[in-house]
């Protein structure tokens, strides 16, 4: 990490005073922040973040949003470049979600601070200083934790953003499937789920969902019968589905019967795979229902542990008068702490490599180990996979290729 040697710029005055009546610079940056992010147009935020500049004792601040592939930073400020994320220092921070502080040209110094809310990775803040000392990065951690929520709340009703987060044109079934996503990770400090959906531009059936309550993560993996708009109407209705049972508290088979019986109601010549599970954040137990989809993965420290999710098969989502009569079951096994759970669909493993090759199974787990011995957050250990998959095609999937990846970490006692 650089230091630098230029002298600091004058700090501001925190308004302390010996009398104790001032608010202190902390809480007018605050108040100001609050009062306007509220009302803020998306992309008035690169204004607000430049009048809140002088407040911390810094030159400037540059918000840069994640691109839907994760691939590049993109600067909501024009007029400046694109950042690549796996070549650059603030790529670096992003992926390893640490402060990165390099010397800038002009002099002085950028600090590179993860731009997060929750445990969604939303991109950095390029934040330029004659120095940097604990008052201002105090500040400038308080700027981002504002700016993540603004970010957040305002995307979901803002072309803006979207239009920001692309590099190409999307097809309509995957316009369509992206709105019904959720944030590509969620989590708190006792769990944490993530996924990563490819091709980002062209999706036709795969779909995931996750949430979280004060007892349970909920998590699923879903792909459709084909590859078209009738597909994503198929996984739209398995989301819907499974989200309606799911808030009514609906036990795994009851659910996944919901899911069943909307489908055979409104597409009845459609079917869909999935995976979905529940996992007791306080205890590690794990339950699932897996319908006609690869089985799941279980990580144990630096190996997979070689069928220890794979059951008896059920039939897919949408099919089950015509091919069981058997009622729907759920499974369950004890986590271990730091176990981590892998749900696939079989565009990963079928992908294509050079010289026509499949993907398949043992190189998709040897670069899960690898992840896990390099200790990588499990959202970066996801979007290297994914990337390496999209590399090997040069980025030309024959079918969707989605990963969900669940973690439990209980706090120690």
């Amino acid at each position: 990490m650089a230091t630098g040697s230029s002298s600091p710029e004058p700090e501001p005055d925190t308004g302390t005073g010996t009398g104790g009546t001032g608010t202190g610079t902390g809480e007018r940056l605050l108040e100001t922040l609050l009062a306007e992010v509220h009302t803020a147009a998306p992309m008035d935020l690169p204004g607000l973040v430049d009048r809140c500049a002088p407040m911390i004792g810094v030159r400037s601040v540059v918000i840069y949003l994640v691109d839907i592939q994760q691939r590049h930073l993109i600067p909501l400020t024009r007029g400046l470049p694109t950042i690549e994320l796996d070549t650059s220092t603030p790529g670096w921070a992003y992926r390893t979600l640490d402060l990165r502080v390099e010397e800038a040209p002009e002099g002085g110094l950028v600090a590179w601070l993860p731009l997060v809310d929750g445990a969604e990775r939303l991109g950095v803040l390029g934040i330029r200083t004659a120095a940097i000392d604990p008052a201002r990065l105090r500040r400038c951690r308080m700027l981002a934790s504002v700016l993540a929520m603004a970010v957040t709340s305002k995307r979901a009703y803002s072309d803006s953003f979207a239009r920001q987060s692309r590099t190409e044109p999307m097809d309509l079934p995957a316009e369509m499937l992206r709105a019904l996503l959720p944030p590509r990770t969620i989590g708190n400090s006792h769990a944490v789920s993530t996924a990563v959906l490819e091709p980002a531009y062209h999706i036709g059936g795969d779909a995931f969902d996750h949430s979280l309550t004060q007892s349970t993560l909920h998590a699923a993996i879903f792909d459709a019968m084909g590859h078209n708009l009738a597909s994503g109407l198929t996984t739209t209705v398995a989301v819907a589905g499974c989200r309606n049972a799911r808030r009514a508290g609906a036990e795994l088979p009851a659910l996944v019967d919901t899911i069943d019986r909307a489908l055979g109601q409104w597409l009845p010549d459609q079917y869909c795979t999935g995976v979905i599970t529940q996992l007791d954040l306080a205890t590690g137990v794990f339950r699932w229902c897996n319908c006609g989809h690869p089985p799941p993965l279980l990580l144990r420290g630096q190996r997979v542990l070689d069928s220890a999710l794979e059951r008896p098969a059920q039939p897919p989502m949408g099919l089950p008068e015509q091919f069981s009569a058997t009622p729907r079951a759920a499974h369950e096994v004890a986590l271990e702490p730091g176990d981590r759970v892998l749900l696939y669909t079989d565009g990963v493993t079928e992908a294509r490599i050079e010289g026509g090759a499949q993907f398949g199974l043992r190189r998709f787990t040897d670069s899960i180990i690898r992840g896990a011995a390099a200790g990588e957050p499990a959202p970066e250990a996801l979007r290297r996979i994914i990337h390496a998959i999209l590399d090997h095609q040069k980025d030309q999937l024959r079918d969707d290729a989605t990963l969900l990846l669940i973690e439990w970490r209980p706090p120690r006692p």
